[in-house]
């Protein structure tokens, strides 16, 4: 009778290689999921405290606050951004940033708000007025270059 002692061999090994496969995949994963994230912790933001309400803290100490709140300057809702002025006198356009708004083109003569027309345009200057021949009620500059 004859035995085939390499066949069983093969198949000893090959069953051994799976097995070990087989545990080093469950050690990999057992490891991967149990692992601790080593990433740098994410700081905690605090938010701001309020402002204090100026008028609410002078009534409670019993201060009497009579004037009403002021609107903001008509000047300051206005922000002039850039000018283009034309050889003419009355030719050209700015761009102009109403109330915080990003800056929009006004060719002279355009309504910029209600109340005011873009009067016309000098080199880094703006004149804002309620008619377009009358005086000029706001002059706007641009910021001085740095």
């Amino acid at each position: 009778m004859v035995t085939n002692t390499e066949g069983r061999w093969n198949v000893r090994l090959a069953t051994m290689a799976l097995w070990a496969l087989a545990a080093a995949s469950v050690f990999y994963w057992a490891l991967r999921l149990l692992a601790v994230p080593s990433g740098l912790p994410v700081p905690a933001v605090s938010a701001a405290p309020p402002a204090p309400d100026a008028q609410a803290m002078a009534r409670l100490l019993g201060v009497s606050t009579a004037a009403a709140p002021t609107a903001p300057a008509l000047a300051s809702r206005f922000a002039l951004v850039g000018v283009l002025a034309g050889r003419s006198s009355g030719g050209g356009a700015a761009l102009i940033a109403v109330d915080g708004q990003p800056a929009k083109p006004f060719r002279a003569g355009a309504v910029v708000d209600a109340g005011l027309v873009l009067q016309s345009l000098g080199p880094r200057q703006a004149r804002l007025g309620p008619a377009l021949d009358g005086p000029a009620t706001i002059t706007l500059e641009m910021p001085a270059r740095q």
